[in-house]
C-alpha cells in the first residue's frame, strides 16, 4: 500500500479539480485523482465513507496527524483501527427549539464574556448555516375538530412566549442562523423538503468549492436524510455547539454492514411495514456503532420517502447511519421538492464524478459484512407494546397481546390474573377495557414524509365513511404531519374531509405525540383508566415508543403505518386480529373487513400523480420563514448583546463560560462521591425531563417565583433556565443512587452529617464547603438521547470527574465539552471489584497539567482498606484534551477569539 509521504496540503493540491456548470467554475477535490496516487481502496469503498473521506481530503491540514487521518479512509478496510476516531466536518448543523436553545443562549453568554474581555462581540456567530426548527413545542391537547390546529397553536405561542423572544433576538443577532417559525412542519421532514440540497456551492476567496451536503443534528433522527443520499447523524447538544463553531466532530471508525435488499414490495404492505421489520432484523444483528448501507437490486424499488422512513428508525436499530447513497430517484425527488433543472444536473455531474452515484450495474462496494434481506418476505406489521424493534405481524397481534397482559411482570408483560382481564368500565363514550385503542395519532416525520402511506389513510378514511363505519368515541385521534404540503395534497385530493369525518383532524405542525406531546385524554376516560387500573393502547405513526413517552397513562403503544392507525380508531381494541376479524360494522350492520377497506397500489399511484406536485413544494416553501403572522409580531431587542432579564424563568444567562483552570490544581482534592450508581444509567436519569413535579427543587423553585403549578411547562422547555435545569439533575424518580439504597430517585446521602436529602441540596451544602464531587458509575454511563444537559446539570452540581466502567460516545464527549474527566476503571477492575462503597474521600494524584490523552493516573482514597486504584483517562485524542483543559468547548473557543482578534 502506498503511504502519503509528501505533507497533507501538498496532496490537496494535487488532487484540486475544476468543475464549469451552468456558467460557474468551481473546484472541488478528487476521489478519482486520489485513486490514481495509488490509493486503488477508495475506488471500492462504500458510497457513505467515500463522502467521508472528502470531508476529511478538504479540511486535511498537514502534518502527522492530518496524514494519519487520510490515510485511515484512504486505505480502508486494510488498516481499519476501531479505536482512532477520525474527524468529520459538517457543511451544516440543524437544530430543535428544545435542543437548539440552550445551544444559542451559550453564545449569547459567550458574547457578553468577550465584552468583559474587551473583545467585539461580533467576532462570536456560528460559523457554518445552522438551521433551527421551532417543533418540539406543539401539545395535542384540543383534538378532533376544526378549530384543534388554531386552540393549540394559540396554547403553544402562550406557554412559549419568553423562549421565541429570545429565538427571535438570535435570529436577529447571529450571522448563519436562521429559524423555521412554529406551525411549519418537523425538523426532518423540512430538511428532506427545504434544506437539504444534494451539494453545497460555498465562496472561498475568489474561488467557488463544491462539495457533498453533509449535517450534524442535535437529534437522534437526523438520520432521515441518509434516505437521500445525505451523511448525517445526531450528536449531543455540546457537540453540536463545537460543530456550529466550526469544531470537527470526531467519532471512531465505525464498520460498514451492507445490507443488500433484493426483490421488491408484495402488495399490500408499506414502507412502515418494512422499516419496522429492518428495525427488528437489524436490532438483533447488532449494528450498534456501525454505518450500516443499502445496496442491490431492491433498492431501485424504493422511492426516496421510502428509504427516508427506514433511514429515520436509525436509533431505533442502533445504528450510526442508515445509507442509501444518490441516484436516478434522489434526483426525482430533488425535482419533486423544487429544484431547478440546472442544479439537478450538477448533482449528478458532481456525484458521478467523485464515484458518489449508484447505478445499477456498478460493482459492489467492499462491505466488511453483508447481510441479505428480501424484500418480498414483509408482511404487514406493528411494533410494540413497549419497544420499537418488537416487530409483531399485524395477524398475530391480537395473540400476542393476550399473551403480554397475562405475562409475569419481571418478564416484561402486565401481569394481569385471569380475574382481572375481567375489568372494564363503562363510560359515557363507551366501554374500556384491557386493550382498548384509546389514542390513535397519525404523527411523526417517519410517516408523513411519504406520500403513499398518508394517501394510503386518507383512502382507508374514505372507504369506511362510505360504508357508514364511525370511530370509536374513546378514541383520541389526531394528524400531526411533519410539513404542510402533506396537508396540501390531502385537501386537494378531498381525503382531509374523510379523515376528518372519522375524527382525525390536523391538530398541528410538529413531533407532538411521537415525542410525548399527546396532551390529555378526555377526563372521564382518563379516570376510568386510573381507578380500574387498565391496560390501554395506543397506536401512532411514529418512531418510538417506550412505556410512559407517549402517555403516562397508556402502557402498551405500538408503532404502524397511517392507514394501520385509522383501522385500529374504527376498531378501538387490540383485542382483534385485523386481517381476519371484522374491523367494524357498516350502516346496514354489515361486517366491513381488511379487504374492505385497504385501497390497491393503483388507487394510491393515482393520487399521488395527480395531486403530488412540485408547485405545493414550491408555494409551501417559497414564504417558509415568514409564513406565521403570531411569530412576525413577536418583538425583539435590536442588539448584539441579549438584555437578560433576572426574572424570567425560562431564559438565564448561564454560568458556563469560566476562566481556563490552573494548570497547577487538582482536578479533584479530597473529593466525595455525589452518587454511587450502578449499569446502564442513561441521560434521562441524568438530565432533567419530562413534567417538573410541586414538591421537587425545580417546581419549588418555581413556585417561589410565582409560576403556578399550571403554567410549569416541562425540563425542556425550561432548558434556557440553568437554575430549573440544576435542580432537576439526577432527579428521575426511577434513578437508583447505591448511597441511599433505602430510595429511588434523586436522592444521596451528605456525608458530614450523614443526612440524606436531594442531589441537589447535597451539592449546594457540598459547595459551600468547598467540596469536590465525583459519581461512581457502571457499565454504559450515559446510553440513551444525546442531552447536554446530561453534562450540563453534573457541571452546575459541582462534578469534577465521572469514574465508571464504560461510556456512551456522545455522552462522554459532551462532558468533556463540559470541563468533566472522564475516567474508566481499568478492564479488570470496577467499583465493586476494588470495595469501594462510595463514602470514601478521594484525591486524582496528578495535576491538571499533568493529564494526557489516553495516559493512566492514580485515585488515592482515604476511609478504604484500598490506598489507591488506577483508571484510564478518556480523553481520546489531543483535541478532547485541549477541550477539558480549557474548561470545555465554550472557553477553548473563547481563547482562539483572544487570539486570534
Amino acid at each position: 500500500m502506498i503511504k502519503i509521504t509528501k505533507e497533507t496540503l501538498s496532496i490537496k493540491k494535487e488532487v484540486k479539480k475544476e468543475l464549469t456548470a451552468n456558467g460557474e467554475k468551481y473546484i472541488y477535490y478528487s476521489l478519482e485523482r486520489l485513486t490514481t496516487l495509488g490509493y486503488i481502496n477508495v475506488k471500492k469503498l462504500p458510497f457513505s465513507l467515500k463522502i467521508w473521506l472528502e470531508s476529511i481530503l478538504r479540511n486535511a491540514e498537514s502534518g502527522e496527524d492530518g496524514k494519519k487521518q487520510l490515510e485511515a479512509l484512504a486505505n480502508w478496510p486494510s488498516e481499519r483501527d476501531s479505536s482512532q476516531e477520525l474527524p468529520f466536518y459538517p457543511g451544516r448543523v440543524l437544530l430543535h427549539d428544545t435542543t437548539g436553545l440552550p445551544a444559542l443562549v451559550d453564545l449569547a453568554a459567550m458574547r457578553d464574556a468577550l465584552k468583559t474581555r474587551d473583545k467585539n462581540p461580533l467576532h462570536l456567530n456560528p460559523k457554518l448555516p445552522v438551521d433551527l426548527v421551532i417543533d418540539h413545542s406543539l401539545i395535542v391537547e384540543s383534538f378532533g375538530n376544526k378549530d384543534a390546529l388554531n386552540k393549540n397553536e394559540q396554547r403553544e405561542f402562550r406557554k412559549n412566549y419568553e423562549r421565541y423572544q429570545f429565538l427571535k433576538w438570535a435570529k436577529n443577532s447571529f450571522q448563519n442562523l436562521t429559524i423555521v417559525p412554529p406551525s411549519s412542519g418537523i425538523m426532518h421532514q423540512i430538511n428532506m423538503e427545504y434544506l437539504s440540497t444534494l451539494v453545497i456551492k460555498k465562496k472561498k476567496g475568489d474561488v467557488n468549492l463544491l462539495y457533498p451536503d453533509t449535517l450534524v443534528g442535535t437529534d437522534s433522527h437526523t438520520t432521515m436524510v441518509n434516505g437521500m443520499g445525505i451523511v448525517a447523524w445526531g450528536v449531543g447538544g455540546i457537540e453540536g455547539e463545537a460543530a456550529i463553531l466550526e469544531k470537527p466532530v470526531f467519532m471512531n471508525i465505525p464498520k460498514v454492514l451492507g445490507v443488500k435488499l433484493t426483490n421488491k414490495l408484495p402488495a399490500g404492505t408499506t414502507s412502515t411495514d418494512l422499516a419496522l421489520t429492518l428495525t427488528n432484523v437489524l436490532r438483533k444483528y447488532d449494528v450498534v456503532g456501525k454505518i450500516v448501507e443499502f445496496f442491490g437490486p431492491g433498492v431501485q424499488h424504493l422511492s426516496v420517502p421510502d428509504r427516508a422512513t427506514i433511514s429515520n428508525m436509525v436509533p431505533e436499530y442502533g445504528a450510526t447511519m442508515g445509507y442509501f447513497p444518490v441516484d436516478k430517484e434522489t434526483l426525482a425527488y430533488m425535482d419533486l421538492i423544487g429544484h431547478r433543472e440546472e442544479e439537478i444536473k450538477l448533482m449528478e455531474e458532481y456525484y458521478r464524478l467523485q464515484g458518489m452515484y449508484r447505478e445499477n450495474s456498478m460493482m459492489e462496494p467492499s462491505y466488511e459484512e453483508i447481510l441479505e434481506f428480501n424484500l418480498e418476505e414483509v408482511v404487514p406489521s406493528l411494533a410494540g407494546p413497549k419497544r420499537p424493534q418488537d416487530k409483531v405481524n399485524l395477524n398475530q397481534c391480537k395473540e400476542e397481546f393476550n399473551h403480554i397482559l397475562t405475562e409475569p411482570i419481571n418478564n416484561g408483560g402486565y401481569g394481569l390474573s385471569s380475574q382481572e382481564l375481567k375489568t372494564e368500565s363503562v363510560t359515557s363514550m363507551g366501554t374500556l377495557k384491557h386493550g382498548s385503542v384509546v389514542l390513535a395519532a397519525i404523527t411523526s416525520c417517519t410517516n408523513t414524509s411519504n406520500p403513499d402511506v398518508m394517501i394510503a389513510a386518507g383512502l382507508v378514511a374514505k372507504k369506511a365513511v362510505d360504508l357508514g363505519v364511525k370511530k370509536k368515541e374513546f378514541v383520541k385521534s389526531s394528524i400531526t404531519p411533519g410539513s404542510r404540503v402533506v396537508a396540501d395534497y390531502l385537501e386537494n385530493a378531498g381525503l382531509n374531509n374523510y379523515l376528518e369525518k372519522l375524527g382525525f383532524y390536523v391538530s398541528g405542525y410538529g413531533c407532538a405525540t411521537c415525542i410525548g406531546n399527546s396532551g390529555s385524554l378526555p377526563p372521564e376516560i382518563e379516570k376510568a383508566i386510573k381507578e380500574n387500573q387498565l391496560v390501554v393502547s395506543g397506536v401512532l405513526s411514529g418512531n418510538r415508543n417506550f412505556e410512559g413517552r407517549v402517555h403516562p397513562l397508556i402502557k402498551a403503544n405500538y408503532l404502524g403505518s397511517p392507514p394501520i392507525v385509522v383501522m385500529y380508531a374504527l376498531a378501538g381494541t387490540m383485542n382483534i386480529n385485523l386481517m381476519v376479524d371484522p374491523i367494524a360494522y357498516s350502516s346496514e350492520k354489515a361486517p366491513i373487513y381488511f379487504h374492505d377497506l385497504w385501497p390497491s397500489a393503483e388507487e394510491v399511484e393515482a393520487i399521488k400523480n395527480t395531486f403530488l406536485t412540485q408547485d405545493l413544494f414550491k408555494a409551501r416553501y417559497k414564504d417558509i420563514l415568514t409564513h406565521n403572522k403570531e411569530w412576525n409580531l413577536i418583538e425583539s431587542e435590536d442588539s448584539h448583546l441579549f438584555k437578560w432579564d433576572s426574572k424570567s424563568t425560562y431564559i438565564q444567562k448561564p454560568p458556563f463560560v469560566n476562566q481556563r483552570p490552573q494548570a497547577d490544581s487538582y482536578v479533584f482534592h479530597k473529593g466525595r462521591a455525589l452518587l454511587f450508581l450502578g449499569d446502564s444509567v442513561t441521560t434521562d436519569h441524568v438530565s432533567p425531563s419530562g413534567a417538573i413535579g410541586m414538591s421537587t427543587p425545580a417546581g419549588e423553585f418555581l413556585l417561589e417565583r410565582g409560576v403556578s403549578p399550571g403554567n410549569f411547562n416541562s425540563y425542556p422547555s425550561r432548558r434556557g433556565n440553568h437554575e430549573v435545569m440544576v435542580r432537576g439533575g439526577f432527579a428521575n424518580v426511577r434513578l437508583r443512587n447505591k448511597l441511599v439504597p433505602e430510595k429511588t430517585g434523586g436522592y444521596t446521602i451528605f456525608f458530614p452529617t450523614n443526612e440524606v436529602m436531594s442531589v441537589y441540596a447535597a451539592a449546594m451544602q457540598y459547595q459551600e464547603k468547598n467540596t469536590d464531587l465525583i459519581v461512581i458509575a457502571g457499565k454504559e454511563y450515559g446510553t440513551g438521547s444525546s442531552r447536554d444537559w446530561g453534562a450540563k446539570a453534573p457541571k452546575l452540581l459541582g462534578v469534577k470527574a465521572i469514574i465508571a466502567e464504560s461510556y456512551e460516545r456522545i455522552h462522554r464527549s459532551n462532558l468533556i465539552g463540559m470541563g468533566i474527566l472522564p475516567l474508566q476503571f481499568l478492564e479488570s477492575d470496577s467499583a465493586a471489584g476494588l470495595g469501594l462503597n462510595g463514602s470514601e474521600i478521594f484525591t486524582l494524584k496528578e495535576s491538571m497539567q499533568d493529564i494526557q490523552a489516553n495516559s493512566q493516573v492514580e485515585v488515592r482514597v482515604e476511609g478504604n482498606k484500598i490506598n489507591s486504584f488506577t483508571v484510564k483517562v478518556r480523553l481520546d485524542n489531543k483535541i478532547e484534551l485541549d477541550y477539558f483543559k480549557a474548561g470545555g468547548i465554550m472557553n477553548k473557543v473563547l481563547e482562539e477569539i483572544e487570539e486570534r482578534v
